[in-house]
């Protein structure tokens, strides 16, 4: 059982840290930083919450979805979401990757597009390597939960 201070402690940190992943996730294809390092903070947020309140909090607070017992939290429900989360990662990245192949270009070569006229950046820089970078960004994600459900549910 945790204490008021570390759940209410929590509920700020994990705004925090997902916000420091969104931005890490969001400069990688122009500094160090992008779908995996993003994907590893973010996971950090989520164990937080896992250690802060219970892995069972997510499935019945979070996703709002009755549970018969806790026993049958984790079966196909919880990871089975994770395990599909990494499968879209994964087939996301290598679409991203072999894209430029229809162009007759080199594997994971990148482009990117400039977008104006945006009300608070007026120009923005979106480089294909975003889609990549997502695609590790799921894959990281679903990986790391599927074994924190798995293990945290012994």
């Amino acid at each position: 059982m945790t204490t008021v201070i570390m759940r209410t402690t929590a509920r700020t940190v994990v705004t925090l840290i997902l916000l420091v992943a969104a931005s890490l996730f969001l400069q990688g294809h122009k500094q160090p930083g992008g779908g995996f390092i993003g994907g590893v903070l973010a996971t950090t947020a989520f164990a937080l919450v896992y250690v802060a309140y219970d892995l069972y909090f997510l499935e019945e607070r979070v996703l709002g979805r009755e549970l018969a017992s806790r026993d049958s939290a984790f079966g196909d429900r919880t990871v089975g979401a994770y395990l599909r989360l990494f499968t879209v990662g994964i087939a996301l990245a290598a679409v991203a990757g072999l894209a430029p192949l229809a162009f007759g270009l080199p594997y994971l070569s990148q482009t990117y597009v400039i977008l104006e006229g945006l009300p608070v950046y007026h120009e923005l820089e979106v480089a294909s390597a975003l889609a990549f970078d997502l695609g590790v960004f799921c894959v990281v994600v679903g990986a790391i939960l599927t074994v924190l459900s798995v293990v945290g549910a012994e």
